[in-house]
């Protein structure tokens, strides 16, 4: 979701700006009806010039009941371009986690975020309920009539704009929850932009369409869009169409036809957690057997055998097979390979700060003395197991929101031996600043 929300954060600024210059409603509504007349006129109609005219105004009542707002406006240039005017209420609303000051208008709702500036427009009170559509098929239309090609730059600027625009509102609709809405709309984004004369895929609308639908439950529809944006070679973030496809083909009771898309998105994406998290389900479930893993992993290590990550990668098969000595040698070839490759360290470190946690958590359900004494030793070995590869990782990292990661897993283990060995007080003092400052 997050990754997701990012893509879709970068379109809506994309594709937002000042619009100043909006119509009024009442004049947005006196031009559509105008237009309208026109390409109803048989005559007028075999002009293009007729149709990118009634194209425009669509677009402009459609931006009408939005107001002036734009995008990464902070309140006062809203108010500037508003004439001031006030908002019938304000409250506070909490979104995915993030709060935020919704102010309701006549037409619409502007929410703003923490920073104060307009983050979201809602319309609440469209002019017309298909306007963006309308006027897309108007633009077709002039693109078919324009014969000569001599407003195509014109034509199909305007249609990616509205291709934008839908993007735009399907963020919105994302955000505020409304999933299906959101996955409708990122359709529509997406037939605007492979439309003529544009004629260009939007694949990753067409992946996004797909993602919310899935969330939304709607597998039908959500394989429909991960197929044709596995068939268009678009995979998304670290092969996730692999694993949308594969959850969505188990979903509809053909595990078979998933795991041939597991094994498929392995080959390409053999990091991905999601895909190698289905197969080794897949072939537990099915076969009690996990050796067609390995065979993979064996082939990627043929084209690769430099490649540390493939070993960090069967580090983490083996650690989630519960085969805790095959998973300490795999992440330790990680460094054989890249001393410099951090994350076979912070794999072990995972690996043994988990266990530690396994081992915490049966021990206070234990009512046995001799058997809690010896869950407490494998707790505190394991937990003692964690640190060194943890600080090896940490002293090798250059992304800071990482090294702030491995810090609190570091803070939490010095914390249990800083009262038997003063090293160990110094070095949780040293990880709870650094997670402190990162905070």
């Amino acid at each position: 979701m997050k990754k997701v929300l990012m893509v879709l954060a970068l379109a809506a600024v994309a594709f937002t700006s000042a619009n100043a210059q909006v119509k009024s409603i009442a004049a947005a509504q006196t031009a559509v009806q105008k237009a309208k007349a026109d390409v109803e006129n048989p005559k007028k109609a075999e002009k293009y010039t007729t149709w990118i005219k009634y194209g425009q105004t669509l677009v402009d009542a459609y931006d009408a009941p939005a107001g002036s707002g734009w995008i990464g406006a902070n309140k006062n240039e809203v108010q500037l371009v508003s004439n001031n005017e006030k908002p019938l209420s304000v409250e506070q609303v909490v979104l995915n986690g993030q709060t935020w000051e919704k102010e309701v208008y006549p037409t619409r709702n502007y929410y703003y975020n923490e920073m104060g500036q307009l983050g979201i427009i809602e319309v609440t009170k469209p002019i017309y309920e298909n306007a963006l559509m309308s006027a897309l098929d108007a633009y077709i239309k002039a693109g078919e009539l324009d014969v000569k090609h001599q407003k195509t730059k014109d034509i199909t600027g305007a249609m990616l704009s509205i291709s934008g625009k839908f993007n735009e509102e399907a963020y919105t609709a994302y955000t505020l929850g409304d999933l299906k809405k959101a996955s409708e709309l990122f359709e529509s984004a997406a037939i605007a932009r492979e439309a003529e004369p544009l004629s260009q895929l939007d694949s990753n609308s067409i992946y996004n369409a797909g993602f919310t639908a899935w969330l939304v439950g709607d597998m039908d529809r959500a394989e429909k869009f991960f197929k044709r944006s596995y068939d268009i070679g678009y995979y998304g973030d670290g092969g996730e169409t692999f694993a949308k496809l594969a959850d969505i083909a188990e979903k509809k009771g053909d595990a078979e036809k998933g795991k041939d898309y597991l094994e498929e998105g392995f080959q390409k994406f053999p990091q991905s957690q999601s895909i190698l998290v289905g197969l080794i389900n897949y072939y537990i479930n099915n076969n009690g057997s996990t050796d067609r893993l390995f065979e993979l992993l064996d082939e990627a290590k043929k084209n690769e055998p430099n490649n540390p990550s493939l070993y960090y990668v069967e580090g983490n098969i083996c650690n989630q097979l519960g085969k805790t000595e095959e998973a300490v040698v795999a992440y330790d070839q990680c460094a054989k390979i890249d001393p410099k490759y951090a994350y076979g360290f912070i794999g072990k470190g995972q690996m043994f700060y988990n266990l530690a946690v396994k081992y915490s958590e049966e021990a206070q359900n234990e009512m046995d003395d001799a058997k809690y004494m010896a869950l407490i030793e494998k707790f505190e070995t394991s937990l003692k197991s964690c640190i060194e590869p943890f600080e090896q990782a940490y002293n090798l990292l250059d992304d800071e929101q990482t090294k702030v990661a491995v810090a609190e897993y570091l803070k939490n283990a010095c914390f249990r031996f800083r009262t038997t060995d003063a090293s160990y007080q110094e070095k949780y003092d040293k990880y709870a600043a650094v997670v402190a400052g990162g905070k």
